[in-house]
């Protein structure tokens, strides 16, 4: 590229990772308030974080955009090209931590008359306080192309699992104790697995850092 085509390139990438950024922090804000909204049973929160969907699929429609134009316009190569479809795949994972975050708020709704439940709320505030680490330290790991920080992740994930376990086991004896409190419980094992998946979606991002600062995929088992 020219000195001048290498700036042009640089100034559209930084606008792309500015998009990047502001998803991250939609995408944060929707998991806190998805989660504070489960916590408290607000529904006027819950319907907030599902109106906010709208704002992060619009920005990833961007992100998309620009990468595609960047792309047939500069047609970048190597450490340039990666980069640019490390950012796609970031904010097709930023996007769907924003619909697991949505559905956790939706199903908020449909419990939210039920009295009595804050004792099986706890194992799910445990996963939430996990996933939103991972989420803030998997965008921090890009901004400042950490690897060692992404790495930690995938470790990290696994104990999210474990904590997905617990509840599932937790819940599974609240509706064993009384069927009256199945369908709540379902609808509270369908939020731990979305918290779950939103831990997944994290570990995506920091393989998607590795691979963007040493050209090597990094695969999990």
């Amino acid at each position: 590229m020219t000195s001048h085509t290498v700036k042009a390139f640089d100034s559209e990438l930084e606008t792309i990772r500015a998009v990047i950024a502001e998803m991250g922090e939609k995408a944060r804000q929707m998991l806190s308030d998805a989660a504070s909204a489960l916590m408290n049973l607000d529904v006027g929160l819950a319907k907030s974080v599902a109106a906010a969907d709208a704002h992060i699929n619009s920005l990833q429609r961007s992100v998309a955009d620009k990468a595609i134009h960047t792309i047939a316009k500069r047609q970048p190569v190597a450490d340039d090209l990666r980069e640019i479809m490390g950012v796609v795949r970031i904010a097709t994972d930023l996007e769907r931590i924003g619909d697991l975050a949505k559905n956790i708020a939706k199903r908020t709704t449909k419990i939210a008359l039920t009295q009595n439940i804050q004792s099986c709320l706890v194992s799910l505030k445990a996963m939430h306080d996990r996933a939103a680490d991972q989420l803030k330290d998997a965008l921090e790991a890009y901004a400042r192309r950490d690897v060692a920080l992404a790495r930690t992740i995938w470790e990290r994930d696994q104990k999210l699992d474990a904590l997905e376990d617990l509840a599932y086991r937790n819940l599974l004896t609240f509706m064993m104790e009384d069927p009256a409190n199945i369908p709540f419980c379902v609808e509270l094992l369908f939020c731990a697995k979305n918290l779950e998946r939103i831990g997944d979606r994290t570990k995506n991002i920091a393989e998607t850092v590795v691979y963007v600062v040493t050209g090597e995929p990094e695969v999990y088992d």
